[in-house]
């Protein structure tokens, strides 16, 4: 037998995993007799479906494909959007349904009875001509695997970094194709199909901001993990989710209003981190401009945080997020480690107020040079970014060693930066949080968390109310009542129940 170069391996030859080409994702959607379906594309071009076009055998995949770029055509078709707008998720999923009734309407189960229907569908606005907003859009697919079965839906928020209108084209066509490819063959592992999206893409060219899949193939899928799996990717720097728990996209919920943020690990959330909330928010809401109907509160945890014992655990994750959610409150995971980065990204989105809720040795650690080394302008240029926008610091006491209530007043900076400080302390940056309850200053997250593992009691008080027993019934961080009965009998290898 005759060997050819693809038979031959050497020794020190890695396995490198094969990447389907554009043109073969699309050529196998072609060349499978039962995928049908139609593309709809506004803004870009009908870049998605011309590869399905050039690949050949697409006579047996696409039954329509349209782009209906005039607005009244568009509203006609698809009805009209409440708020003007077209580039929304709104616009896409009546897209998608618009589609997916014709398709099933004008196509008899009787006579395909084996046919599993597709709708996919994008709404984008690529970059202006003064190239002042780069661009963005929503994309998806609403498909069937079996032909039977209900429809599955993955609809995403995409925004272009690209500076060139027929690039972005290109790009958005590329990330059509693998979205239809992934939908198809890759649905049994969503975290593997978020990052085959970017399959002949680089994250210099599209960032995608927000994630949602639901129907029978995701009924197990969370879409908050799908929505931290975005940021630990790297595919974007920061996702959010509503009190219910759904993920909703940043520049929606942030878009003008005024922002107050409080940063923390929320491991689980304290009474502390509640009252640093409640009291913050009071004074926020007395700031100059600051309308209680046009402000939004936000927790943040950083992606270092969930990182802080090695690998990210999920499991962990979803506690704190399932804590925070149920004290009606919205969630943001950043992969900002310093706050400037925050008051950034937050700027890109509104000029209204914003605020920063945090304790005393956060602002510390925001006095400290060492994080501003990577910076041509060092600490300075972060405070430029930092305070800027007339941002206000809502400080949070805490006890030293010896008992001492730190705040404002009393508070320790390095020398270097002592003039500095009071800068901003003169200037009414820095607001010292007051008539914090001293019980409070006693507690600490970490050590909450150490008594549920370690099975004892008396941590229950030191959160808020409601807190301890979602942590019991759904046995949060740990909690498990057998160690607590362990503890209670003083025989840790004890079994009974």
């Amino acid at each position: 037998m005759k060997l050819t170069d693809e038979d031959i391996t050497l020794k020190g030859d890695r396995v490198i995993a094969h990447v389907p080409s554009i043109k073969d994702k699309a050529l196998r959607i072609n060349l499978n007799e039962h995928i049908y379906g139609t593309f709809s594309e506004i803004g870009a071009g009908q870049e998605t479906v011309r590869h399905f076009f050039r690949s050949g055998g697409s006579s047996g995949t696409i039954a329509k494909a349209m782009s209906a770029y005039d607005k009244d055509f568009s509203d006609a078709i698809y009805g009209v959007e409440e708020d003007g707008r077209y580039v929304t998720e709104s616009r896409l999923k009546k897209m998608l349904s618009h589609e997916v009734k014709i398709i099933e309407s004008r196509l008899k189960r009787d006579k395909h009875p084996n046919k599993v229907f597709f709708s996919y569908a994008n709404t984008v606005a690529t970059i202006d001509f003064a190239k002042q907003f780069k661009g963005h859009g929503w994309v998806g697919i609403k498909y069937q695997v079996e032909p039977d079965e209900d429809y599955n839906e993955i609809t995403l928020h995409i925004r272009f970094k690209e500076t060139d209108a027929r690039l972005q084209q290109e790009t958005l066509g590329i990330l059509g194709v693998n979205l239809i490819y992934g939908a198809f063959y890759k649905y049994n592992d969503p975290k593997k199909l978020l990052r085959y999206l970017y399959d002949h893409l680089d994250k210099d060219q599209l960032e995608i901001d927000t994630i949602n899949f639901s129907g029978p193939r995701f009924a197990d899928v969370d879409n908050r993990l799908m929505s931290l799996q975005l940021v630990k990717n790297g595919m974007t720097d920061a996702v959010m989710f509503d009190p219910n728990g759904h993920n909703v996209l940043p520049a929606a919920v942030l878009y003008k209003k005024n922002i107050l943020a409080l940063r923390g690990s929320f491991r689980p959330v304290t009474k502390v981190n509640m009252d640093m909330y409640e009291k913050s928010y009071k004074m926020f809401l007395e700031e100059n401009k600051v309308d209680k109907d046009k402000t939004l509160v936000v927790f943040e945890i950083t992606l270092s945080n969930l990182r802080s014992e090695g690998e990210i655990d999920e499991r962990d994750f979803m506690d704190r997020a399932e804590l925070l959610c149920s004290l009606g409150q919205t969630v943001m995971i950043s992969n900002f480690q310093e706050y400037y980065k925050v008051v950034e990204y937050f700027s890109s989105y509104t000029k209204a107020r914003m605020g920063l809720a945090m304790g005393v040795s956060n602002l510390v650690d925001i006095f400290d040079e060492k994080y501003y080394r990577h910076l041509s302008g060092g600490i300075l240029e972060a405070f430029g970014k930092l305070f800027y926008r007339d941002l206000k610091v809502f400080l949070y006491p805490m006890k030293d060693e010896d008992g001492n209530v730190i705040d404002s007043e009393t508070l320790k900076v390095h020398p270097r930066m002592k003039e500095l400080f009071k800068f901003f302390k003169f200037n009414g940056k820095v607001i010292d949080i007051a008539n914090v309850d001293p019980d409070n200053l006693d507690i600490f997250s970490r050590e909450v968390l150490k008594m549920i593992n370690k099975g004892k009691t008396g941590w229950e008080d030191m959160l808020p109310p409601g807190i301890a027993e979602l942590i019991k019934k759904n046995h949060l961080f740990g909690y498990d009542p057998k160690k607590l009965l362990s503890e209670q009998n003083n025989t840790p290898n004890s079994t009974t129940v």
